[in-house]
């Protein structure tokens, strides 16, 4: 019998799951147990162990066996993969992208005044470019088999209105003067500004402009603003109805009286929110307090300032809300929804249908293109069916295209679903009895006061953990 199945009575090598590691374990003490670094070598090999063996370790070990022979010991190391790096769209802004933060007076209130800054561009100005993605480096497990490394996806410009791309799409120019807006994450428009100096009221009327709007004044009861970009006020909004499919902010607060509506396709930003309903395509950004309000928002709903308040009526959110205080002394009924997104479901419906009803186009023009490749091979190509074939081409590079954008936006929605597991609903300061909490199926009511504690789901149920 040779020395290596001697030492397999008594020695055993167990490789981790990820097969980065590998560790001798003593099946059994034995006084007076010998062994070469050469037969610990062929023990291992024996294993199928063939890379970032432990040379040290194994001298050690025929030093002095016994030592070793309580626990585990590694005896080799495989090398992990260095997964590569996504490329990403950089804004090229003075604040590239952040938002700033005002200064809170002595009393709480904000002064957003001083502190608006907006994006105008000239025409011809680069205004974002594209970052390259970074490979991976592959890696090596302690068999000897290389460990594939996950290589960084390239990222692609969403090209928005009025911008245009450099010949090889690594750079975005403004095609005019204007605003820049982000109706969609990666999708960067620039629009024309209309500027309203003063309040939106009988004199100015409804708007609605292809565009982003700047009113200086106040949007008065009962009064209609509409802009294919942002919205920006400078003063509050009352019971009017504002939608823009980009951002919408404003530097005072919304005080509806459950009248009108504030909705955007992407965020909504402001001081306070009453008796409001206010829908946002991602983020609802509130520095004081929601009171009595319906809010939905396809992520987050954040209410972190100094009163931080949310109290009264329904607050949903995609992923998370975040708040100073959520209810009141008066356990005034507040419900607090989050996992929920009705809107993107029925999106990626829609999607699915138009996808669907895409293939077969593309399919059908596939099918006449053919018949006329059959044509022009037999030189029977009219120039009746030349110009439909040009048609039939061009529609077809179309519809594919489509079907990128389709698929792409399928993929991110799905992201979003699957992302709602980690749900959850943070409270900074207090949460007062008379609050309704929901995490996607789950429903928890709160009796009692507790403070600075966050709820998501822990094995099926609404859990609370120390918030942090």
């Amino acid at each position: 019998m040779s020395m290596t199945l001697a030492l397999e009575e008594y020695l055993e090598v167990t490789v981790s799951e990820d097969k980065l590691q590998a560790h001798l374990h003593f099946k059994k003490a034995v006084e007076g147990l010998t062994c070469t670094i050469e037969e610990l070598d062929e023990l291992l090999r024996s294993y199928g162990i063939r890379y970032g063996v432990q040379s040290q370790v194994l001298k050690d070990i025929a030093a002095n066996p016994n030592n070793f022979a309580r626990g585990a010991t590694m005896v080799a190391h495989g090398k992990a993969p260095v997964h590569g790096v996504d490329g990403r769209i950089e804004l090229l802004l003075p604040q590239n992208g952040k938002e700033s933060k005002p200064a809170e007076r002595e009393d709480g209130t904000v002064n957003f005044r001083e502190v608006k800054q907006l994006d105008n561009v000239k025409k011809g100005q680069m205004i974002a470019k594209r970052i390259p993605s970074q490979e991976g480096i592959p890696g090596m497990s302690v068999l000897g088999e290389e460990m594939k490394a996950i290589t960084g996806r390239e990222a692609r410009f969403k090209q928005g209105k009025n911008v245009v791309l450099d010949e090889a799409e690594n750079a975005l120019y403004s095609a005019i003067d204007g605003l820049i807006s982000r109706i969609e994450p990666e999708r960067i428009s620039v629009f024309p500004v209309y500027e309203v100096n003063g309040d939106v009221d009988y004199r100015t009327g409804n708007i609605d402009f292809v565009g982003t709007i700047v009113i200086r004044g106040n949007v008065l009861t009962g009064f209609t603003v509409k802009a294919s970009g942002d919205i920006r006020v400078y003063g509050g909004v009352e019971g009017a109805t504002l939608t823009a499919e980009g951002c919408i902010e404003v530097s005072g607060g919304i005080i509806a009286g459950n009248k009108g509506m504030v909705k955007a396709g992407t965020h909504v930003k402001c001081s306070f929110i009453q008796e409001a309903t206010v829908v946002a395509g991602t983020e609802v950004n509130v520095s004081q307090s929601i009171m009595h309000s319906n809010i939905r928002a396809g992520k987050r709903v954040v209410c972190q300032g100094t009163k931080g308040l949310i109290v009264g009526g329904i607050v949903q959110a995609g992923e998370r809300v975040i708040a100073r205080t959520i209810g009141n002394t008066m356990s005034t009924a507040t419900v607090i929804e989050v996992g929920v997104l009705p809107d993107l479901r029925n999106e990626l419906t829609d999607l699915r249908t138009k996808l669907k009803y895409n293939i077969e186009n593309v399919e059908k023009t596939e099918k006449a293109l053919r018949i006329l490749d059959q044509l022009a091979a037999t030189g029977q190509l009219t120039g009746e069916k030349l110009g439909m074939r040009i048609k039939l081409n061009s529609t077809k590079k179309q519809l594919v295209g489509e079907q990128t954008e389709m698929r792409e936006r399928m993929l991110e929605i799905e992201k979003l679903l699957e992302d709602t597991a980690v749900s959850s609903i943070d409270v900074s300061h207090t949460i007062y009895g008379g609050a309704k909490l929901v995490i996607g199926r789950n429903v928890r009511f709160i009796k009692d006061m507790a403070q600075r504690i966050s709820f998501r789901i822990v094995d099926g149920d609404i859990m609370m953990t120390t918030y942090r």
